[in-house]
């Protein structure tokens, strides 16, 4: 329990940071999932769109401390060789 001011106040600052940290994370996610979902049905002009928007997201999940260049990295060269793999 936070029993100074300065507590109190870095208690609500700390709930207010956590919630937007989680929406932006699950914003994240759902994209990503709609692009597996476009890509599971062929539609590659979907799954481009779809790929913009999650690297997008990721891009700014990254800039924003939630997740690290590498793992950003990572996801959108993964997601981009499902995008390859339907294209192709």
């Amino acid at each position: 329990m936070a029993n100074t001011p300065q507590a109190r106040k870095r208690a609500r600052q700390n709930t207010v940071r956590r919630e937007r940290n989680q929406a932006q994370g699950s914003a994240m996610r759902t994209h990503i999932k709609k692009f597996i979902k476009a890509v599971n049905a062929n539609d590659t002009e979907a799954a481009q769109s779809a790929y913009r928007d999650a690297s997008s997201h990721i891009d700014r999940a990254v800039k924003k401390n939630l997740h690290s260049r590498n793992r950003a990295a990572r996801l959108k060269s993964r997601l981009n060789a499902r995008l390859q793999a339907i294209s192709a």
